[in-house]
């Protein structure tokens, strides 16, 4: 963003896609978003520990979805599976969006989290938006965007010996 320095009260201004408000932009909802799972799921952790039976109860009442009977099969035979990691998966997404460190992995697996809470949870009343629907939007957001590489570890990671070997752990990163 650039302003006239002689008059700050003149209305001409320029908001450059590439410029550094996106990058504070960026960071700033990969960071909020990184809060809302890592919240979720210190929460589940701390009351729970790792058995969040609430995770296959759900899953088992998710029946007439789209999904069709994958839910419920989840729900009745992987639920020792799914106990433990709704809160561990939950916690780590959110650390990973915090620090800014395997974003596009972290995103990838909340999609699917939110895929499910999206599909299980609307009735689609109010059409196909919902709140689960908008967290799904964040996450591939900061797939598209690689959101990491904005104030994040993978920008540094990025530049690593390692990486850039195996230029295809990119896709994990930022």
């Amino acid at each position: 963003m650039s302003y006239q320095a002689a008059n700050p009260l003149a209305d001409e201004f320029e908001f450059e896609l590439g410029g550094a408000w996106t990058a504070y932009w960026l960071a700033f909802l990969r960071v909020v978003t990184g809060w809302w799972f890592f919240h979720a799921g210190v929460t589940k952790l701390i009351e729970n520990g790792l058995a969040y039976t609430y995770g296959p109860t759900y899953l088992k009442q998710m029946t007439g979805t789209a999904l069709g009977p994958i839910p419920v099969l989840m729900g009745e035979h992987l639920g020792w599976f799914i106990q433990a990691m709704v809160p561990l998966g939950e916690t780590l997404i959110g650390l990973g969006l915090m620090v800014g460190a395997l974003v596009r992995l972290a995103s990838v697996f909340g999609v699917f989290f939110m895929a499910l809470f999206w599909i299980g949870n609307a009735s689609f009343g109010h059409g196909l938006v919902n709140s689960d629907f908008m967290g799904l939007l964040l996450f591939m957001t900061m797939i598209v965007l690689a959101t990491g590489r904005y104030y994040g570890l993978d920008a540094i990671i990025e530049r690593t010996k390692l990486v850039k070997r195996n230029p295809k752990l990119r896709y994990l990163l930022g």
